[in-house]
């Protein structure tokens, strides 16, 4: 934990987020849509200016709270622009709250600086790598909407879904797509230009054994739609192994480095 490091805009700034982030969650039934829009979009802007300190700090500090919470940012965003083309999806006090989590711990956590010596290049991939974290944080999201939403109807209760259930699947696996291609392009640049991103080589550590797992897992979870139809209970449970594999490559294995071991990576 670096707190001493912490700035008092950083801490305020952080405090002022999480509070936007909660406010709708604790008042959801109190506050009109369009308020809780405007309390949500408040706290997002504090949280990416947060994240802009971070990366574009004197030195930059990255790491794995620090990727949640970019992660929990690009989802919020996302949502945002697909709330408005899907008005009647609502808005979800658990996306409040992952928010305002996602900031706290990215104060408390945020991260060792990154080399000077690296790569320019270092940035971008990094970039691509968390977007793979927002895309598939979303298909997670909407997967979890849909078993529930299936298990509320075979109870015969109303879904509250905001969306047809074939609606809510395919946005699923439309993200699970996107974020597919992106983690593929992110594999093969590591595996071709190693060297010129990070200073080595492709080497077989956690974080890449981690990482082809969980592209191997959303392959046979692609195929398995396409080719096979897999729907339901099964699709969805690839979809959370792939992505809990995905979360262990970078995210769990800087929490060790970080946290358990205490190294910079």
């Amino acid at each position: 934990m670096i707190l001493a490091s912490a700035s008092p805009l950083t801490l305020i700034l952080s405090v002022m987020a999480a509070l936007a982030y909660i406010v709708p969650a604790l008042l959801l039934q109190r506050i009109s849509v369009r308020s809780a829009h405007i309390w949500v979009a408040i706290a997002w802007l504090m949280q990416g200016t947060l994240l802009a300190l971070g990366l574009m700090g004197e030195p930059p500090h990255f790491g794995f709270a620090p990727a949640l919470s970019v992660t929990a940012w690009l989802v919020a965003a996302v949502y945002a622009v697909e709330s408005l083309i899907y008005p009647q999806l609502p808005t979800r006090w658990t996306l409040s709250t992952i928010g305002a989590l996602a900031v706290l711990l990215a104060f408390a956590f945020p991260g060792s600086p990154m080399p000077a010596t690296a790569s320019i290049w270092l940035p971008m991939h990094l970039a691509f790598g968390v977007a793979c974290y927002g895309l598939f944080g979303m298909a997670v999201v909407h997967a979890w909407f849909m078993n529930l939403a299936e298990k509320r109807i075979r109870m015969g209760k109303d879904s509250h879904s905001g969306l047809p259930l074939l609606t809510l699947e395919r946005l699923t696996y439309r993200f699970v797509g996107a974020g597919f291609v992106l983690l593929s392009a992110t594999l093969v640049v590591g595996m071709l230009f190693g060297e010129v991103v990070y200073g080595h080589a492709w080497r077989w550590d956690h974080k890449t054994v981690f990482s082809v797992l969980s592209w191997l897992t959303f392959a046979v979870l692609l195929v398995g739609r396409v080719g096979f139809g897999w729907r339901g209970k099964r699709a969805a449970n690839f979809l959370y192994v792939g992505s809990s594999l995905l979360l262990l490559a970078y995210v769990g294995s800087r929490f060790v480095m970080e946290i358990v071991l205490g190294r910079t990576p």
